[in-house]
């Protein structure tokens, strides 16, 4: 009997991550796909990141991941979002050649030691006891049959076979039971043109497990020759890239492929009266599908109906390739009638006369609600079996990636006796997807934004190198860019040193007047240093005084490992840090009070109804689950940690003591 260690399933962004890092460590590895021409499939957007979302791929690269280096190698278009605020909120963000990046990722997987990709569809677990994979399993549902001692032992698959492992990770995406919907068509798919997984849903509830539906979507794709250019707005990549890989960034190679634009149009009144005169057609409003999709990614229907008075919605023209004319339109995904589509898309400024090569289409699926779920990504009911990516009810590649990489890290530190990884709210937003996860469960698809993050001052994209590259150091694997960053933050700290002893001069003086914008100037013999960590003050001007003042002596610092010195981005990357230096500690002391806090009781009878600011949601939800304590407050699906700030300031307020005497 041919064992391995770690057995994946499904092929998507977290099986890939998944399986890769497993492998990475020294371990046997079996990843079993559904088909092997669709490893790492871009199902929807061609993108990768976005704000909050290109933090996480940052923090999956840190942890010894794969998407950072796929979207690097295959990118088309680079964009850093938000630059007009604050380094916290920027966001990388890349096209990627969807065809490449597939291609990067099936090769890169091809070629891992320890690694065996086998196309096939798992039917059933083996678990222990004797069982066979059978598991007396009759298509009933209760799970009378399995204990919680149950434990994993392999998998068995459609085509007979058995496989054996004591641990197993699921990412199925939409596969299970996967039905697509267009206006009344609906038919079995667990995306475009690839298979419904019918075989594993109802055995999953045969074990116990309990089973829901959410339900997503995509936009038609149009033909490139098709579109009207002289009517649409091109935008243009930046100049510079930013890598998302520490690997790329640390040797200075510049990432992607020849850049190409995308281009930016709108939609019309026409096609407003298109959508509305049509809902009763769309799957959704007709009645078809029962499911919750992502509210924060509404389809192009929500949007004509939640937000009837706006005169027209942003449209993004997105190109899928270098060697193909298919273009994503990114902001009308529906599931309205092919017939309907056309006249939808061709109602949108410049596509008068696009032709649709894709027709756009909802999923509904099944996922597994995770508060079945450890914090390390393991189910309570099984041990050895981790469920990562969109069976745990998120949305996005990214998402997905991070969670696969958390489950394959936990699955190196189960084999060697470790005790489990969970990353912390403050260390990752990662820590803060998963925590939600497991601890709120979802209501809807789980999508990743800055907001749902108390400490985001200190989880920036720029430095998840420094936050998150210990642990995969510790199990061994990406020591060498351990080393680089290690020589990056000390070189670093002799930087803060030296303009620790920098005072503000004549020459200074006269380089800020030239600056009109500035409000106020510093005193001369005044801190240099005091003076970077003005808000108002730009990281750029900030640049040209640290060469102006340090740029020899910064030339010249050297460390093992990064010897080259830091560049314009890195010395960037350092002003940063120190202006954010007193909100990080800030947040830690935030961290330690809010520790003490989450057992403070909340009286039964507060009337929400009178905290100002509360989001809609989250005062609808607290008024109906009445809960006890802030803890308690703070794991409900919807109230976030904005949320529970402004209950905490109202009970430590001199109008809750107030309110509470006259009560």
């Amino acid at each position: 009997m041919e064992k391995y260690n770690c057995i994946v399933v499904g092929a998507g962004h977290a099986g890939a991550e998944a399986s890769h890092i497993v492998a990475r460590a020294g371990y046997r590895v079996l990843l079993i796909t559904m088909n092997l021409d669709e490893i790492a499939q871009m199902s929807c957007n061609p993108a990768i990141g976005g704000v909050a979302k290109g933090h996480i791929v940052r923090e999956v690269d840190a942890l010894g991941g794969l998407m950072g280096l796929a979207i690097d190698n295959t990118g088309i278009h680079f964009k850093m979002l938000n630059r007009s605020k604050g380094s916290a909120m920027w966001g990388p963000r890349a096209q990627a050649d969807k065809a490449r990046y597939r291609g990067f990722v099936k090769n890169y997987l091809e070629n891992t030691p320890n690694l065996e990709i086998l196309q096939d569809t798992v039917s059933s677990l083996i678990l222990n006891d004797g069982d066979n994979g059978d598991n007396d399993y009759d298509g009933a549902t209760g799970g009378e049959n399995v204990s919680a001692k149950k434990i994993i032992k392999g998998v068995k698959t459609l085509r007979g076979a058995s496989y054996y492992a004591d641990h197993v990770i699921l990412t199925t995406g939409t596969f299970l039971r996967g039905v697509i919907h267009i206006g009344d068509l609906s038919f079995a798919g667990g995306r475009s043109g690839a298979d419904s997984a019918t075989n594993l849903s109802p055995y999953l509830e045969s074990l116990g497990f309990t089973l829901s539906r959410l339900k997503t979507g995509t936009p038609p794709r149009i033909h490139a020759d098709s579109i009207d250019y002289d009517r649409v707005e091109a935008q243009y990549p930046d100049e510079k890239p930013q890598p998302f890989s520490f690997s790329f960034e640390y040797s200075q190679k510049k990432p992607g492929m020849p850049p190409v634009p995308c281009y930016v149009t709108y939609t019309t009144e026409k096609t407003k009266e298109v959508v509305t005169a049509n809902l009763e057609k769309s799957s959704m409003y007709g009645g078809f599908i029962k499911s919750v999709g992502p509210r924060y990614c509404p389809s192009i229907e929500d949007k004509m109906v939640r937000f009837a008075e706006k005169e027209r919605h942003q449209v993004f023209l997105e190109p899928e390739g270098l060697d193909t004319k298919e273009v994503y339109i990114n902001g009308i995904s529906t599931s309205l009638p092919e017939d309907v589509q056309r006249q939808m898309v061709h109602s949108i400024v410049g596509l008068e006369n696009a032709k649709i090569m894709r027709a756009a289409y909802a999923i509904e699926y099944d996922f597994v609600p995770p508060t079945q779920l450890t914090p390390w990504l393991e189910t309570k009911l099984l041990s050895g079996l981790f469920l990562a990516g969109q069976i745990n009810g998120t949305t996005g590649y990214e998402e997905a990636a991070g969670q696969g990489i958390v489950a394959g890290l936990n699955v190196i530190h189960r084999i060697r006796n470790l005790e489990p990884l969970v990353l912390k709210r403050d260390e990752a937003y990662l820590g803060v997807l998963i925590d939600d996860l497991v601890t709120k469960g979802v209501e809807e698809p789980y999508r990743m934004f800055t907001s749902r993050a108390e400490f985001r001052l200190h989880l920036r994209q720029d430095n998840a190198d420094l936050r998150l590259m210990k642990y995969a150091n510790d199990l061994g694997i990406n020591r060498e860019i351990f080393q680089a960053m290690t020589a990056k933050y000390d070189m670093y700290e002799k930087i803060d040193a030296m303009l620790e002893k920098v005072k503000i001069d004549d020459d200074i003086l006269k380089t800020l007047a030239a600056h009109e914008s500035l409000p106020l100037l510093p005193q001369k013999g005044g801190s240099l240093k005091a003076f970077f960590r003005r808000p108002q003050i730009s990281a750029e001007l900030c640049l040209e005084l640290l060469e102006r003042t340090l740029g020899n002596a910064i030339s010249d610092l050297t460390a093992p490992g990064f010897e080259r010195g830091l560049d314009e981005n890195e010395k960037i990357n350092f002003i940063m840090t120190l202006k954010y230096e007193g909100y990080v500690q800030r947040e830690k002391e935030s961290v330690k009070r809010k520790a003490e806090s989450l057992e403070k009781k909340i009286p039964a009878d507060l009337d929400y109804a009178t905290l100002t600011g509360l989001k809609t949601e989250a005062r609808q939800k607290l008024m109906k689950l009445r809960p006890v304590t802030i803890g308690q407050a703070a794991r409900i699906s919807g109230v976030d940690p904005s949320d529970i700030d402004i209950i905490m300031v109202y009970l430590q307020s001199e109008k809750y003591k107030t309110d509470k005497k006259k009560g």
